[in-house]
């Protein structure tokens, strides 16, 4: 067994026996082993911003306490922030004896961040996965291939669609997007020669995000013509120059143009 191989078993097996288990994308849910959280344990809703505002910012050093209320709540107090707190101590270890430590949000002083280690969150895991796909990609393609699949099977949508206009939630978002339509694309290009028909659907997904992804474009046009639908190419090159335009007032690439040169030459 490869060792990417080996690294994609053990995330998909951190998947199955984690503790916690939260998915942002396209909505926010919890379990706690095999049990989803109801909403109604959460109480207030400061309570689910702040765990959201933790794993919004999970890369980074643990954060200072008043740094978090200065970015969470405009007329937020101590008060709020222990309340908050104390409420995802609750909801996610309703067991825990008093006067021990909290398993899933380390402190440091006053400064708090999550436990990855025992946490998984769907939108790291998204990453990972990618990261290992893209260190594969040109070189097994099997481990690539594996590891785009299973980043794409955890895309659900966007990320935390309930904060979409607050300021810390916009970084994971777009960093979100990107790495789908990348996993999208990467497994498209592989797939090109032995199913077109699958380029055509993976970039059809794509477009669906983001509609001036111009990378899809080109390969779904590739698809088509390894398919032997040279008008289908061309009515997909034409899309591609409308939707850019309005968009964007620009044309597509050199690169795009000159594939679509080559498509109108094939007799």
């Amino acid at each position: 067994m490869s060792e990417s191989i080996k690294k994609l078993e053990k995330l998909i097996s951190f998947q199955e026996y984690a503790p916690i288990r939260i998915q942002t994308l396209g909505q926010f849910s919890i379990w706690r082993g095999s049990d989803k959280i109801d909403s109604k344990e959460w109480g207030r809703d400061k309570t689910i911003q702040l765990l959201q505002y933790l794993i919004s910012n999970r890369r980074r050093n643990a954060q200072h306490k008043e740094t978090i209320m200065d970015n969470l709540w405009e007329d937020g107090d101590d008060r709020d922030f222990k309340v908050a707190l104390h409420g995802i101590h609750k909801v996610l270890e309703p067991a825990r004896p008093s006067r021990t430590e909290p398993t899933y949000v380390i402190r440091q002083g006053v400064s708090y961040q999550l436990n990855l280690e025992k946490i998984w969150i769907d939108i790291d895991m998204l990453e990972k996965y990618i990261i290992i796909g893209n260190e594969t990609f040109g070189n097994d393609f099997t481990s690539a291939k594996k590891a785009y699949k299973l980043a794409i099977a955890i895309y659900q949508g966007a990320y935390l669609p309930n904060r979409i206009y607050e300021d810390w939630s916009s970084e994971e978002r777009e960093k979100a997007q990107l790495l789908i339509l990348s996993a999208y694309i990467s497994l498209a290009e592989i797939l090109l020669e032995e199913n077109p028909l699958e380029t055509i659907r993976l970039t059809q997904n794509a477009l669906a995000i983001d509609p001036t992804w111009e990378d899809a474009y080109r390969l779904q046009m590739q698809a088509y013509v390894a398919k032997g639908n040279r008008p289908q190419a061309i009515k997909t090159f034409q899309k591609c120059e409308l939707v850019l335009d309005q968009e964007y007032g620009v044309d597509p690439l050199p690169e795009t143009k000159k594939l679509m040169r080559e498509i109108q030459e094939i007799s």
